[in-house]
């Protein structure tokens, strides 16, 4: 697949500026892993749809891989979309993550699916998971089944992504009570910034009931158009709020990533010198850099 001027174009970054307004941060190439394990648990998050949170889960899933890391993406979302994202047809699907979750005979290994992405694996999911809240609710640690199921192969992999649905219900605190970080994908919109604070009280309540551990690791901005006053005074005011917690690389708007759900692949390998892919690339080596340092 070549690129083309269909890859968006915006306006160059200003002299020693990145995109966020702050002076450029140079990212050091991750170096080689000589052992894989136990696995870093990130949940991304953010109760506000729409914001390519699926779409930063995959790419940043496979960037990682790229960089030499075992990634296991897990699909906590009913509607399938990182599983679809992957070329998975829902229909083909006989165990998913919702089997996983309420069923005890089913282990992760029945679950577990290799992607046409080296090194990245997928804990697929569909409609049938709508259900599982409903199926959890009178359990015992109902908010520590996703930790439990995981668990067996967590020394396996080096990063574990999961992809959470776009609300703060009883899958999504399981993804935050297994998880040590927290990666938010964030629209640069005014209602994206005011849905940033119930999720980051949201987190801290977590952090303090379930799982101490827990930390907001990043914000991730996507969908930014430097074109627009109101994205530049949106992410001003996310600097001016958030400091250091924003990621230094912003995902643009490019018309790659619809494409790529179509082909059911990675920017990173059906697009991999477009803007977008070289984007998450970047974003692997922030997320690297702040994990493994």
């Amino acid at each position: 697949m070549t690129d083309s001027s269909l890859d968006s174009d915006f306006p160059a970054e200003d002299g020693d500026l990145d995109l966020t307004g702050r002076p450029h941060k140079d990212i050091p190439e991750p170096r080689p892993l000589t052992s894989h394990g136990p696995a870093k648990v990130i949940a991304m998050c953010n109760q506000k749809g729409g914001v390519g949170k699926t779409t930063s889960t995959i790419n940043l899933g496979a960037a990682l891989a790229g960089y030499g890391r075992r990634v296991l993406l897990v699909d906590l979302d009913p509607q399938g979309a990182l599983s679809a994202g992957l070329g998975i047809a829902h229909h083909e699907l006989e165990t998913t993550v919702h089997n996983l979750l309420v069923e005890p005979r089913v282990s992760v290994d029945d679950v577990l699916m290799r992607t046409r992405v080296e090194g990245l694996d997928l804990i697929p999911s569909n409609i049938d998971l709508s259900a599982a809240e409903i199926q959890l609710v009178n359990e015992v640690g109902r908010e520590h089944s996703l930790a439990r199921a995981l668990h067996p192969v967590l020394d396996r992999y080096d990063y574990v992504l999961i992809d959470c649905q776009p609300s703060l219900g009883l899958l999504t605190v399981n993804a935050l009570a297994c998880s040590e970080g927290v990666v938010i994908p964030m629209e640069c919109a005014f209602f994206s910034l005011r849905g940033l604070a119930l999720l980051t009280d949201t987190v801290a309540k977590v952090r303090d009931r379930l799982n101490p551990k827990l930390s907001v690791s990043g914000i991730v901005i996507t969908m930014f158009d430097a074109r627009t006053l109101h994205a530049r005074e949106v992410m001003a005011r996310v600097i001016e709020v958030f400091g250091d917690q924003v990621f230094h690389t912003v995902i643009t708007r490019t018309v790659r990533f619809p494409e790529t759900s179509v082909a059911g692949e990675p920017i990173t390998t059906w697009a991999p010198k477009s803007s977008g892919a070289q984007a998450y690339i970047s974003l692997a080596r922030e997320v690297i850099d702040r994990f493994e340092s």
